[in-house]
């Protein structure tokens, strides 16, 4: 299957200090290469992986003192994202909301595990508008907020498991 794993630019993946997403994201695709699967990782260049990466940014933002707005270069890596997106299977975002915007024009199945808080006022008109777009997250408490989403499972990280952790993901990842 071909596979791209959408990571968000301020750290590499994986991370080299601080990075939970990115750790996460790296686990998966790693996992996802090992079992046979075409995976394409849009990430920072400074990223290490066994995927195949494209990288809209030599290097991770978060101590990039020339970055003013890491926004601007999350549209950029969205726009990449769109560019490619006819080559892959399945899309898998890790960025949080910024592409729901354009999910329903990819010409391919997406998901998005939302990896952080969504109990901002500011996210339940988010997810409101585009309630269509399939999400995973990462516990059942994080739901809560934003029940009416568009869920489709929870994936718990549980680090004394992380081998059967990361085969579960994959294989979720694989159902759309």
């Amino acid at each position: 299957m071909r596979i791209a794993q959408v990571a968000p630019l301020i750290e590499s993946v994986p991370p080299k200090h601080y990075g939970g997403t990115e750790r996460i994201v790296s686990y998966l695709t790693e996992e996802l290469v090992r079992c046979g699967h075409d995976v394409t990782l849009f990430g920072s260049g400074d990223s290490v992986t066994g995927a195949r990466l494209i990288a809209p940014i030599r290097r991770s933002l978060r101590k990039n003192e020339q970055c003013k707005d890491p926004v601007a270069r999350e549209l950029i890596l969205i726009d990449h994202v769109v560019e490619h997106a006819s080559e892959f299977d399945i899309i898998h975002f890790h960025t949080g909301y910024p592409h729901f915007a354009i999910c329903r024009y990819l010409p391919v199945p997406h998901v998005t595990t939302l990896h952080g808080r969504l109990d901002i006022p500011d996210f339940v008109a988010v997810h409101e508008r585009f309630r269509d777009v399939p999400l995973i997250s990462i516990s059942n408490a994080q739901r809560a907020p934003i029940i009416s989403a568009n869920w489709q499972a929870t994936f718990t990280m549980d680090f004394r498991k992380t081998c059967s952790a990361f085969i579960l993901i994959a294989e979720i990842t694989l159902l759309f």
